[in-house]
């Protein structure tokens, strides 16, 4: 089965958006729960680097994901260039000292995996960040760009899903690797899974329903006005012409409906800065009525990225300099 909230196409899905609001709270809550157990919750430098299979990869890769970005390597036994590229690898995590974790895959004993990340040749590396898969480089590549490409991934990871890392003690026991303490189920947890499963399987109303449901029993609930944001979204753009969205909007610089909708399929399509971009514009240019309507669907899509992100915390500034 195919880890959720994998994109292969490097755009930003709504999935991630979830996942980014997840990966905060476990990552948040880990600590907590070390500090109550009175300890510190280090791991040993040699923790750093773990063999992974496909029995393992949800708990290792996808779960550990939402404390440290995990950078995977296929490799194979047979591949040459794979033994100059792996131990470079194992050298960096270990110097990178908690700020990644490197799981190492062989595609010989994984083969399903390899399918899934759409392997077409080894070595090739690939990043999960908060359950969020990339594509970091294939093949052979120098040691200089692989650190760029890193620092990169440890900013993302930091900036926009609160990814702080792992604590490195090199006194601490190799095997030791703490996980994540199990979230007590809370008085929604049944109806959230329910709206998530019919989010999944492309059930957009019955997840709209299932949220809203939630939120009638608790107003203030974060992941069900998040996942209620995301399922209106979807169900907004379903059925929709892209092309016709999009020549409307271009002939019709002044039809409210014409941007927002656009504005719409620039956010489902990952054009984050796009989509918000072409709002706090339309604001700009109505007045009444209109330019409440465009306030109004541009908050909503606030709530779908997450308040957290720095383009909603630059969009939201814009939009009070639009309105004041």
């Amino acid at each position: 089965m195919q880890p959720r909230n994998m994109s292969m196409s490097g755009v930003v899905d709504l999935a991630a958006v979830k996942a980014a609001q997840e990966a905060k709270a476990k990552a948040e809550q880990a600590r907590a729960q070390a500090a109550r157990e009175g300890g510190t919750g280090a791991i040993s430098p040699a923790d750093l680097v773990i063999d992974v299979d496909e029995a393992g990869f949800e708990r290792d890769v996808l779960q550990r994901s939402a404390e440290v970005p995990v950078v995977i390597d296929f490799w194979a036994e047979w591949c040459e260039p794979c033994k100059q590229l792996s131990p470079l690898l194992e050298r960096l995590a270990v110097e990178y000292n908690g700020r990644i974790l490197l799981a190492k895959i062989d595609v010989d004993a994984n083969q399903m995996l390899m399918q899934q990340f759409g392997i077409q040749g080894i070595p090739a590396v690939f990043a999960v960040v908060a359950g969020q898969a990339l594509p970091l480089f294939q093949g052979a590549a120098g040691e200089a760009q692989i650190r760029q490409t890193l620092d990169q991934l440890v900013q993302v990871g930091e900036q926009r899903f609160g990814l702080t890392g792992l604590t490195v003690d090199p006194e601490a026991e190799p095997g030791g690797a703490p996980s994540a303490p199990e979230r007590p189920a809370g008085p929604h947890d049944g109806l959230l899974e329910a709206a998530v499963q019919a989010l999944d399987s492309g059930d957009l109303p019955g997840a709209v329903q299932a949220y809203k449901n939630v939120l009638t029993e608790d107003p203030g609930n974060e992941e069900a006005k998040l996942g209620l944001a995301q399922a209106e979204l979807l169900q907004r753009v379903q059925g929709v012409d892209p092309q016709q969205v999009r020549r409307d909007a271009a002939d019709k610089p002044a039809d409210v409906q014409a941007q927002i909708a656009a504005a719409d399929l620039d956010l489902v399509g990952g054009h984050v800065e796009d989509a918000f971009g072409r709002l706090i514009e339309t604001v700009q240019r109505t007045v009444g009525d209109d330019r409440d309507t465009v306030r109004m669907r541009l908050v909503e899509l606030f709530e779908v990225v997450g308040p957290d992100d720095p383009r909603v915390i630059a969009a939201r500034r814009a939009l009070a300099r639009a309105l004041f």
